[in-house]
């Protein structure tokens, strides 16, 4: 029960650094903020066990993981 809350709040704090750090208005609200942190953490592990790497990815990449999310639903949608 203790991972799920963890990956709740870090998956909101690391959306919420994705949606400021990201150049212009992002428009999103509590819950799809959280999926974004989650999914870009998700993206950045993805990136790195395919590199090669064994290492846990840092808050950095899943931030950058979640920014590319957001490029990406923006030249979707």
């Amino acid at each position: 029960m203790l991972r799920i809350i963890g990956a709740l709040f870090s998956g909101f704090f690391i959306g919420l650094l994705a949606r400021w750090l990201y150049p212009g208005a992002v428009h999103l609200g509590l819950i799809a903020t959280i999926l974004l942190g989650i999914g870009g953490s998700l993206l950045a592990e993805l990136v790195a066990r395919r590199q090669g790497s064994s290492q846990p990815v840092g808050c950095l990449a899943s931030v950058l993981g979640a920014m590319a999310l957001i490029l990406l639903g923006r030249l979707l949608g």
